[in-house]
């Protein structure tokens, strides 16, 4: 098979820069171009000099005419509201599209219009014929759609890890689907490159807080995957926390175990819905799990707790929100999408400590 040429819109950000850390050692793709408006002619290894020897290849601009465009599949590592109004160029070239943001996350207008007025987006989808051809980019759960599909919309860095860690229980009808409640921390990371006064160091150190409290954007594709996954409608509670950590994000899920399940039932689910899964790290209460096991990983690591007390399930999910709750799963996406080995380019450890 040749090389895939990839071409990565919005490079310069750390999406940007988490996608070329990994296709620069992929066996069976290339990087094309990097692509932003900022930083334009700046080497990717002076933006980020870890890279240096790796991807020294220069920023384009583009609306450059000398910007390449015959790329295989395109990353756009960018903010809502960005691919949608660029996918259709490249889709019609022949490339299959990644977008990160939420603007393919949903495949009707009605249902993207619901996700814009949480994030405070008052203007309609500027491509609502694309939304029925794009697939939710999930691969644990969507991975036949995604090998079909030509455009794929990235899930949101917590809605990983909240999906991933309930959607064994709600599929083996072992908790009670009203009952579900999520706890989620984050790093600083999540909230992107462009500087803010609350992400400033003196701010951050040593501080944390909840936001958006029963308002979060993810909780509208949380609510949409568990319901598909439970067969009915879901409705969850949500709370957000930014804590001083650079990477990662832990959440605590619960739930309320139904009558006769044990942490043995949860954990034979569990064990039964990830048998084989390659990303997947499960562990019951005697494996306390450290958001350090996953950083700089594509793995979403499960630890599956019941407290007999009270009857409830608890889930501690972890991942990398730079990796798996983002440029790792575009990479897994591409190559699903591309029909290669799906660990290609994403099989390492990580960085610990």
């Amino acid at each position: 098979m040749k090389q895939i040429k990839v071409g990565i819109i919005g490079a310069g950000g750390y999406g940007g820069c988490g996608a070329v850390e990994l296709l620069q050692a992929h066996p069976q793709a290339d990087i094309g171009a990097l692509i932003d408006k900022q930083d334009v002619g700046k080497a990717m290894s002076d933006l980020y000099p870890h890279l240096k020897g790796f991807c020294d290849l220069t920023i384009t601009d583009p609306d450059d005419p000398a910007c390449p465009d015959d790329f295989d599949a395109v990353f756009f590592a960018t903010p809502d509201g960005v691919g949608q109004k660029g996918a259709a160029r490249w889709l019609e070239k022949g490339a299959k599209v990644i977008d990160y943001s939420g603007d393919f996350r949903f495949n009707d207008a009605k249902t993207y219009d619901g996700y814009a007025e949480r994030i405070g987006r008052k203007e309609a989808h500027a491509s609502p014929e694309l939304l029925p051809r794009s697939v939710y980019g999930l691969a644990e759960l969507h991975r036949d759609d995604i090998a079909r599909s030509d455009l794929v919309g990235n899930p949101g860095c917590f809605a990983v890890s909240a999906i991933m860690g309930l959607a064994p229980a709600l599929h083996a009808g072992i908790i009670d689907p009203e009952s579900v409640i999520c706890d989620s921390k984050t790093g600083v990371s999540g909230a992107g490159k462009n500087p803010s006064p609350t992400f400033h160091f003196p701010a951050r150190y040593e501080s944390m807080n909840a936001y958006k409290i029963s308002g979060h954007q993810h909780v509208y594709e949380i609510e949409r995957e568990l319901g598909i996954v439970a067969g009915r409608d879901i409705r969850i509670t949500f709370t957000p926390h930014v804590i001083p950590l650079c990477r990662g994000i832990l959440s605590t899920l619960y739930a309320d175990l139904l009558e006769g399940e044990r942490l043995e039932s949860a954990l034979e689910a569990y064990r039964s819905f990830y048998r084989d899964e390659a990303f997947v790290r499960l562990s019951g209460p005697d494996a306390p799990q450290l958001s350090v096991y996953v950083r700089g990983s594509n793995f979403c690591n499960i630890s599956v707790n019941a407290d007999a007390r009270t009857g409830k399930l608890i889930v501690v999910s972890l991942v990398d929100n730079l990796v798996k709750g983002q440029a790792g799963s575009a990479v897994q996406n591409m190559n699903i999408m591309f029909g290669l080995e799906e660990t290609a380019g994403l099989m390492h450890p990580g960085q610990y400590p």
